[in-house]
C-alpha cells in the first residue's frame, strides 16, 4: 500500500519540477503541504495532477493568478474528479482560443514577410506608418488583424 503523502523529493521525482519551483508554487498558493512534526513538506498524492496542471498552464502562457484562482475551485478533501479538471479547462479555454489565433496571426505575418523578400517599409504589412493604431490602444494589434493597408 502506498503512504498518502509524499516529500518534496518524491513530488520533484514524479513531476519532474525541480524542489525550488514547487517550493515557489506553494509560496504563490498554487499547492499546498502540510508540515511533520521535523518542519518537513508532505503532500497529497493529488498534488501531483495539480502541478501538472501548472506545468500545462504555463506552458500555455496563463498567468499564475488565472492558474491560482482556478485551481481554488478544485476540492479540498479529495482527489479532484474527471468532472472538476473539465470545469477547469473550461475556464481556460477562451484565452487559449485566443492565444491561438494570435500565435497563427503572428506565423502566418512573419512567413508573409519574410517570405516576400520585398524588403520594403512601404508595402510592409507590420509597419506603422502614421501611427495608424494609435486609435486602438496599446499593444501590437497589427500582428493579430490587418493594417489599414493591407485590408
Amino acid at each position: 500500500m502506498l503512504p498518502s503523502e509524499i516529500t518534496i523529493g518524491e513530488l520533484s521525482q514524479r513531476s519532474g519540477v525541480s524542489e525550488s519551483a514547487l517550493r515557489f508554487y506553494e509560496r504563490q498558493g498554487l499547492i499546498a503541504a502540510q508540515r511533520t512534526g521535523g518542519n518537513q513538506r508532505r503532500y497529497a498524492r493529488d498534488v501531483v495532477r495539480r502541478v501538472a496542471l501548472v506545468q500545462a498552464g504555463k506552458a500555455a502562457g496563463i498567468p499564475l493568478g488565472r492558474m491560482r484562482a482556478a485551481l481554488a475551485r478544485l476540492p479540498d478533501g479529495r482527489t479532484p474528479r474527471k468532472r472538476d479538471w473539465e470545469e477547469l479547462s473550461r475556464s481556460w479555454r477562451r484565452d487559449l482560443d485566443e492565444r491561438v489565433a494570435t500565435l497563427e496571426a503572428i506565423r502566418s505575418r512573419l512567413t508573409t514577410c519574410i517570405g516576400c523578400g520585398c524588403l520594403s517599409l512601404q508595402r510592409c504589412g507590420l509597419i506603422n506608418q502614421g501611427d495608424e493604431a494609435a486609435q486602438l490602444g496599446a499593444g501590437a494589434h497589427f500582428l493579430r488583424t490587418p493594417s489599414p493597408r493591407e485590408r
